[in-house]
């Protein structure tokens, strides 16, 4: 018994009464639950009167990795972290009013990864595993089964209809989420020429990195992480110069930041590759933004360095700044790609902060946009093996121990737990005790099955949807609807018949609707 005390004790739990948990006092009285679904009520039927606008900007906030679970876990650590319990708690993301389920399997894969998936939220295509911007057709590192097979994203739709375009991540700008939304390839791991088979590069194949400048000309904001992939091979970088694993990886000589520079030089373009150089640009003096603030991916947002790596809200912030000077709208993609990483590697805490620094990007793109004129969507690529559970009582530190040891092996046992993953560990043939279990932000949660990497998982994962046409995400849909949705809310793309009315006015823009007004009066009255 004395045991199990220590255990709820450094489990976080406020206790009054032995056993009974503190939660707010109005939360006894019926009238509390009751007034507060009848304001939600009264929200919804609100919903009624459809937005069914133009959409002058898109913005896609993809959180890689972020299942059902791990929103549920954010929006208690988000509330944690102000101080409340948790679980009543609202993610900025739980705010938007119509919430779908997106079903992530590739066409050769049951659970998915996050190339194919990324081709069909972004090209509207499914797609085999491993491969970026080509149809089904294509064969994974086949290079010569990429010519023919190449589909186009949103991304190039939007620039083509004159919308300025930005890619913002926490991940490497060529890593696989990204890269569908300019470069068709098949194989996600060619991030430079250095990462290519021979054969593939002499066949005619390019790499991710060159693809990058050279598929979809001046793409207006591309911030992240992957500056080596940029570089010459061996050239040392500007922030790790001594370290070799940050040397640049290019065998074709070529200098691909020094060449956009020299491409940009009569543009208001700016390279940056730290959070200094960022925040000193005025972003109404900025058309064009390279930013690469990693060799690799960008550091853990518990980790990173605030005064060289810029958060994923202030790569946010400037993007859209620059970007909504264009009075035909954007296209704005943001992935927070490191939640993946941290559910990869066992990680619980690091996924989880990962996923509150995204709603927290979403919340400020909120105040910077306006919901009659801007589409936002939330959503996965797909999920993990990630769950908690373990009959924790309310406001349960999300990190903690359950309330009880186990029944078999009786040994304690966190909330947090994964289905595989580096976090199995067994100790003289039996499972470890884990009742000095550990807070550090890479502490390792409890696997079932031992594997270096946690795996994917396979459910379906949440779509929140927000401004015009927003109501046309409900009910359960193949991922690549999405990007045929946004396209058509924005009359971008290949469905554009409904943005002429009868009138031919509607969906037209304001420049343009006036001056079929005038056309109309001259008409009537010369």
């Amino acid at each position: 018994m004395k045991g199990t005390v220590l255990l709820i004790i450094c489990s976080g739990l406020t206790w009054g009464v032995p056993g009974k948990p503190l939660f707010p006092d109005q939360e006894k009285d019926p009238s509390f639950w009751n007034k507060w679904a009848q304001s939600t009520l009264k929200n919804a039927l609100q919903l009624q009167k459809l937005n069914q606008n133009t959409a002058k900007n898109l913005i896609l906030f993809l959180g890689d990795g972020m299942g059902i679970p791990t929103v549920t876990a954010a929006r208690i650590l988000k509330g944690q972290l102000s101080g409340k319990s948790g679980e009543e708690t609202q993610l900025e993301m739980d705010k938007f009013p119509f919430v779908a389920l997106s079903k992530t399997y590739n066409t050769n894969a049951q659970v998915a990864d996050s190339a194919g998936t990324a081709t069909a939220y972004l090209c509207g295509v499914k797609a085999n595993e491993g491969t970026v911007g080509v149809n089904a057709a294509a064969t994974r590192s086949q290079c010569n089964t990429t010519q023919g097979n190449e589909v186009t994203s949103i991304l190039r739709w939007a620039k083509e209809a004159g919308k300025s375009v930005g890619i913002v991540t926490t991940t490497r700008v060529n890593h696989a989420t990204p890269s569908a939304a300019y470069a068709h390839c098949v194989d996600r791991d060619w991030y430079s020429d250095g990462e290519m088979p021979a054969e593939a590069i002499q066949a005619g194949c390019k790499d991710i990195a060159r693809q990058l400048f050279e598929n979809i000309p001046n793409i207006d904001v591309i911030m992240g992480g992957g500056r080596k992939y940029m570089f010459p091979k061996n050239q040392s970088d500007v922030e790790y110069p001594g370290d070799k694993k940050h040397f640049g990886t290019r065998k074709d000589g070529r200098n691909l930041v020094a060449e956009w520079t020299n491409r940009m030089k009569n543009k208001q373009a700016f390279y940056v590759w730290n959070r200094k150089e960022l925040m000193s640009l005025n972003p109404n003096n900025v058309d064009y933004i390279l930013g690469l603030f990693e060799p690799g991916d960008l550091l853990y947002n518990l980790e990173r360095n605030p005064d060289t790596d810029p958060s994923l809200t202030e790569m946010v912030e400037v993007a859209i700044k620059i970007l909504r000077k264009n009075p035909n709208g954007f296209y704005l993609l943001v992935e927070g790609g490191r939640i993946d990483h941290g559910h990869h590697e066992g990680k619980a805490k690091q996924a989880l902060h990962e996923a509150v620094e995204m709603d927290r990007a979403i919340g400020l793109a909120g105040l910077l946009t306006n919901i009659h004129d801007t589409m936002t969507v939330v959503t996965a690529d797909h999920s993990h093996v990630f769950s908690f559970g373990g009959y924790t009582s309310r406001g349960n530190t999300i990190f903690g121990l359950a309330p009880m040891f186990s029944d078999v092996d009786q040994k304690p046992f966190t909330a947090i737990l994964y289905g595989n993953g580096p976090g199995f560990k067994v100790v003289d043939g039996l499972r470890e005790n884990n009742s000095t279990w550990s807070l550090e932000n890479n502490y390792q949660a409890q696997a079932a099955v031992p594997l270096s990497m946690e795996t994917h998982g396979g459910e379906d994962v949440a779509i929140f949807s927000k401004g015009p046409m927003a109501h046309l995400l409900h009910g359960v849909h193949e991922q690549n609807y999405i990007p045929h949705v946004m396209a058509y809310a924005a009359c971008i793309g290949q469905n554009r018949d409904h943005c002429m009315s009868s009138n031919g006015a509607s969906g037209l823009g304001p420049a343009l609707a006036s001056l079929t007004a005038l056309l109309t009066l001259n008409h009537l009255f010369c």
